[in-house]
């Protein structure tokens, strides 16, 4: 069973407990990865992977909502989007500590011989690839480039 069927199942449990919040997101990520699948081709399953792609997309994107309500004063809307981020997080993986970050960073920028801001790009795919989608790309940028300066 992959990711989407986890998710599809959840919905239905959800929709039976009453929960307006998780029924509402889930629906939200299931009509994102129906669109990924459609974008493929009608017949193409969408793979786990392309699935936690896009919920970290969700994620991020209820992030900067609930900072931007937070900004403008509307705390009830906020509220919203970090309890639908909350549902959304329980589908990634645990994200990579600090610590486990820059151990990563220091081994690829030793591997690929890194040294200057220049080299930045490079360094970032790769810890990116290395990462495998548990550290979002703003954290592993900032590593690199304090690793790298």
């Amino acid at each position: 069973m992959g990711l989407a069927d986890t998710i599809q199942e959840d919905l239905v449990a959800a929709m039976k407990a009453g929960d307006d919040v998780k029924k509402t997101t889930l629906r939200a990520v299931l009509t994102a990865i129906k669109t990924a699948q459609t974008a493929e081709g009608a017949d193409e399953t969408i793979s786990d992977d392309a699935v936690q792609k896009l919920i970290a997309t969700e994620v991020k994107q209820r992030t900067e909502a609930a900072e931007i309500f937070a900004e403008a004063g509307e705390s009830e809307r906020e509220a919203v989007e970090v309890a639908e981020r909350a549902v959304l997080q329980t589908y990634l993986p645990e994200p990579l500590s600090p610590e486990e970050l820059e151990a990563i960073v220091a081994q690829v920028i030793a591997d690929g011989g890194y040294t200057t801001k220049k080299d930045m790009g490079s360094a970032i795919k790769e810890v990116m690839a290395k990462a495998g989608g548990r550290a979002d790309g703003k954290t592993v940028s900032g590593a690199v480039g304090k690793a790298l300066s």
